[in-house]
Parts: C-alpha cells; structure tokens; sequence
C-alpha cells in the first residue's frame, strides 16, 4: 500500500528517543521530511544525524513543551526550515513510571500537576500552534501519544494524564475535522526501547524475581505473547498520519500487543 505521504513535511516531538525518534525514523523511511524536537541539543542532534540518513530532510530543533514560547518558536522554525507542516506526532511526555503507585495519603498536588503540564498542556500547546498551518491549506494529520494506563485503574497519575489526552483529541477531532485535519491518540502499553532493560531490571529487584521472570511476565499481559517494540508503534502511528487514515478522527488506537481478557468496543 502507498501511504502517500512522500513529500509531507512532519513535526515530531520527543523526537531524540524511544517512541518519539522510532516514530521519525518511520517518517521519514516513507518520504517525509521531519522536525525533530527535544530539549537536549546533544541527544537530539544525535538523533537527527540517524534520521537524515533516510534520505529526507531532518532538523533538529531544541524546544520544551512545557513552555509556550518554546512550542512557538518551534512551529515557526519548523515551517521555515521545511517550508510548511503537514503532520504533527506529540511524544513528548516523561515516561510512564514502572515503580509501585504512592497511596493516596502520599500522592501529592505537584505529582498530577507537572505530568499534566507536561503530557496534556504540552500536547495543547504544540496543537494549538500548528494548527493555523494545518487548516490553511486544509489537511493535516495530529497523532498524540497517550498510553494504555488511559484503561487501566492501576496508576492513578498514569490514567489521569492519559485519559486526559484522550478527552482532548476527541474534541480537537470535533473542530478541526470538518476542516481537512484529523486528530487521533495512540495508546501503547509497556513498549520496547531503549530503557527498558533498565526497566525490567527495576522490575525484577522490586518482586524479588529473576529479569527473565520479569521479562516474561510482562510479554504474557500482552495477546500476543511478547511486548510490542518502539518501531512497531511507529507503523501504526506512520498510518495514522497518511491520507489513508481519513476514516480514523478523534478514536483511540491501542498499540500495546492486546489486553488479555478485555473487550473494548
């Protein structure tokens, strides 16, 4: 299938690891030119040195989302370095926390606050700034990066956050649809990249458990029998952002392998 997206012009955020940069590295394997963005200089210029290696056009621009001038000046510079936006992934978040949940005595205001600062204000910000761009020449492609902790009860800040992004792509759906943009969110559940050994191994120390136990017993939460990988995520997320994804606006995909035992409908 041709997704017909050579030529299109991408703005990826959290673009210098993980999902952010498996999701560039798709982009761009289909003909897309890609903003890379992220906060440090160092990891992201490593970043978009791999990227450019695709053949396309990569930059790499230095930018937090948790500032609106930040998320402003991006924009602009990745419409002037690319000559326009057609696609915007929002990645940009901290990670999901793989540690026990504080009870409720011991969670605090700032431990929801700088998650919704970052995850959902962040993803409102770079949104709120491409948009004008998106909708003046009518089509355009938003894909915000939740999480599968958007159905799951087990971390009360995880959900929170994720379901927040969720609410918000449905009505960023609702107006820009009509318009030629769409807007989804992807949730992936527990993904390969490059911090998961570190992961598992925290894991595994926690339970008084083998990394292997540990390592198997996340693959078996998934249908499939083993955990999804970064750039697994990224093909979803990469057809999501072509024009072939116009029946899909304001739904949630999950990208987590299967929930074992649930039916989602």
């Amino acid at each position: 299938m041709d997704l017909q997206l050579r030529g299109r012009r991408a703005i990826v955020t959290g673009a210098s690891r993980g999902i952010g940069l498996a999701v560039a590295h798709a982009l761009a394997g289909e003909g897309v030119d890609v903003a890379l963005v992220a906060r440090h200089r160092d990891a992201l210029d490593a970043a978009t040195a791999q990227v450019a290696r695709h053949g396309t056009r990569a930059v790499g621009l230095v930018a937090d989302t948790a500032s609106d001038d930040d998320v402003r000046a991006m924009v602009a510079a990745a419409v002037e370095e690319l000559g326009g936006v057609d696609i915007l992934v929002n990645a940009a978040a901290r990670p999901a926390s793989a540690g026990p949940t504080p009870a409720l005595t011991e969670l605090t205001d700032d431990a929801v606050r700088v998650e919704l600062e970052t995850k959902l204000l962040g993803y409102l910000r770079c949104a709120r700034a491409a948009a004008p761009h998106l909708v003046a020449q009518g089509w355009g492609r938003i894909i915000n990066i939740s999480g599968l902790n958007a159905r799951r009860s087990a971390s009360l800040v995880g959900s929170v956050r994720n379901v927040a992004v969720a609410a918000m792509t449905s009505a960023l759906a609702d107006e820009l649809g009509p318009r030629g943009v769409t807007v989804t969110v992807v949730h992936p559940g527990f993904t390969v990249t490059e911090r998961t050994p570190g992961m598992i191994a925290g894991m595994a120390s926690e339970q008084g458990i083998s990394e292997e136990d540990a390592a198997a017993r996340l693959a078996s939460s998934t249908s499939i029998g083993r955990l999804v990988t970064a750039a697994e995520v990224a093909d979803v997320v990469t057809f999501l952002a072509s024009p072939r994804s116009i029946a899909i606006n304001g739904d949630a995909v999950a990208a987590g392998g299967g929930s074992p035992g649930t039916t989602h409908y």
